[in-house]
């Protein structure tokens, strides 16, 4: 494990009540979560997917875990396979239960288990608009959300869409966790700047736990 007291990165960087930032926390991990991303696009691949008001997302998504996370004209739902080709989705490795599990025990929450894990692809331009995520049926577990490839602006607001936001860059191996107290509130990505990352070329990857069921 990386020595996160090492270097100018702080070991967290609090947003708010049960909300917090761990810098690098996954950044010895980074190439191998890279080559586990590969292997599920290459059984699932990436693609965009429709809102239910008919928009075409500038983020391509795919899933593994027990549960995938999709959107379409029914709504925002988790399925145990994916729509497009009906299969299930690919099984969450292990190192990624490891890293979401570590993360979320050092941000306080012990008992999380996650059974989703949503991987976002952002090209330059794409982004991802305030939200909350509340379609998971226990909201007392955690969000953990970590960040790879290109840096990208990542917005944390309050409890309603208008309220003010915080804006804080995320880098290749940062990990956010919020839960509790902040469990819902909206957060979002502004519009991905162009870049090549060494890793990860011209893209962000982001992966996204959670407890669906």
């Amino acid at each position: 494990m990386l020595d996160l007291f090492s270097g100018e990165a702080p070991w967290s960087e609090p947003l708010a009540e049960g909300a917090l930032i761990l810098r690098r926390f996954a950044l010895v991990q980074a190439g191998d979560l890279l080559k586990e991303i590969e292997h599920i696009a290459a059984r699932n691949p990436f693609y965009h997917r429709i809102t239910p008001g008919g928009h075409r997302m500038s983020v391509a998504m795919t899933n593994c875990g027990d549960f995938g996370w999709s959107t379409d004209s029914r709504g925002y739902q988790y399925r145990r396979e994916d729509q497009q080709s009906g299969h299930r989705w690919p099984a969450m490795p292990a190192c990624f239960r490891a890293l979401a599990v570590q993360a979320a025990g050092a941000a306080g929450f012990r008992e999380f288990n996650p059974d989703a894990c949503l991987i976002n692809r952002y090209a330059p331009g794409a982004k991802l608009t305030l939200h909350q995520d509340k379609d998971e049926k226990d909201l007392r577990q955690p969000i953990v959300s970590v960040s790879l490839g290109l840096p990208a602006v990542f917005l944390f607001g309050g409890f309603e869409r208008e309220a003010a936001t915080q804006r804080r860059l995320l880098e290749h191996g940062d990990v956010v966790v919020w839960g509790g107290p902040s469990r819902l509130r909206f957060h979002g990505i502004l519009p991905l700047k162009a870049g090549i990352h060494p890793q990860c070329g011209a893209f962000r990857y982001n992966l996204t736990f959670r407890r669906a069921f």
